[in-house]
């Protein structure tokens, strides 16, 4: 079978595979995710909006695809690039083909294609942008359309809800206001599961709109791309800190800590995968995180924010949550939420129930 698809790669690397999902010729960032399980959740995360995802696991689609375990409703994920793809599933919950899917939201993907010296070439370079293109493209001609193509900085306004709505408890105990800057359906679930009502609101959200909904804590969610394009959230969360128990997942936990005044800078290829190790300075104990992200906050620049380091990643020394008791608020980088697993983490949203017991009782 003759190769019918590749990829372009920014610095003129190419790989030769074979085309499923949409056909349509794309400029993506190229990232990696090691996860063993979970392909559903990372096509349909809305963290990898123009983001091509090269998944190291070798076989992907043989489980297929179940209608629960959607993170959103509209998967934006750049693109998938596979080593091998299974078209024929074998799951009593599967309800349709991974190729079916990608066609209807047109994502395009390729499989065939060396996926471990690939995922070699982004640790040693980096993330670059990725062109998906016909086989008969010529590499120069693919690499000056890399070079003419910028990546979109609108990812957290294009996945963001619309329009407010409301995810209530069975039995409700507190109700929160959740800023959707790109939020998985998990991280809602697990609030409903917690006696948290949670009332979902766009990412530019105004604080007087927020204050009209009377909540009992904030949270603000993860999401796409780099947090100092979403300049009004980092501002409204300046206004609402040290009014309001907040918790920040991902990109909410960098736009707490841009809030307080520290900075955040660009990962080299990112943290992707549900294998990271993460120790909680505060018990001490070490937990398996799952993680997607390309930015960190810059350490140096805490001094002066009043937050103090919570967690950390023993990869690279990376900061993976910090906090303010005395405002209450607390953020990690990684996912407690996670679905598939792990589910080491979990207990931050019970942390997060008991500061709005605390407060509401204060």
């Amino acid at each position: 079978m003759d190769y019918n698809r590749k990829i372009i790669l920014e610095n003129g690397e190419e790989y030769c595979g074979y085309a499923f999902g949409d056909l349509r010729d794309s400029v993506c960032e190229i990232v990696f995710n090691t996860s063993m399980v979970g392909y559903q959740e990372i096509l349909s995360d809305p963290s990898y909006t123009y983001q091509a995802v090269v998944m190291t696991y070798p076989l992907i689609g043989n489980y297929g695809m179940a209608d629960d375990d959607y993170e959103t409703r509209i998967p934006s994920i750049g693109g998938l690039i596979v080593r091998q793809y299974n078209d024929k599933p074998s799951n009593f919950r599967c309800k349709e083909t991974l190729d079916r899917v990608m066609k209807r939201y047109s994502i395009p993907g390729i499989y065939g294609v060396d996926t471990r010296k690939l995922t070699r070439s982004i640790r040693d370079l980096g993330s670059r942008k990725v062109l998906f293109t016909s086989i008969d493209t010529p590499l120069e001609e693919g690499v000056e359309i890399l070079k003419n193509t910028s990546i979109p900085l609108d990812a957290v306004s294009k996945v963001s809800c619309k329009q407010m709505w409301t995810s209530p408890a069975e039995e409700e105990k507190y109700h929160v206001v959740a800023i959707d800057c790109g939020m998985k359906r998990n991280i809602v679930r697990s609030l409903n599961r917690r006696g948290v009502s949670v009332t979902i609101v766009p990412w530019n959200t105004s604080v007087r709109q927020i204050e009209a909904l009377a909540p009992d804590g904030i949270f603000i969610s993860n999401g796409p791309g780099d947090p100092t394009d979403v300049p009004p959230t980092i501002s409204t969360i300046k206004r609402l800190i040290g009014r309001y128990p907040i918790f920040g997942i991902c990109l909410g936990h960098q736009i707490i800590s841009l809030a307080c005044g520290a900075k955040t800078y660009k990962l080299k290829f990112g943290h992707r995968g549900g294998n990271h190790p993460v120790k909680n300075l505060v018990t001490g104990k070490l937990e398996i995180t799952s993680q997607n992200h390309s930015y960190a906050v810059d350490s140096d620049s805490l001094a002066g924010s009043g937050l103090s380091v919570t967690h950390i990643n023993l990869l690279d020394n990376t900061i993976e949550g910090v906090a303010d008791p005395a405002r209450r608020v607390f953020c990690v980088q990684y996912h407690p939420e996670s679905a598939p697993g792990p589910q080491d983490s979990a207990y931050l949203f019970d942390q997060f129930i008991k500061m709005l017991e605390e407060s509401k009782n204060a």
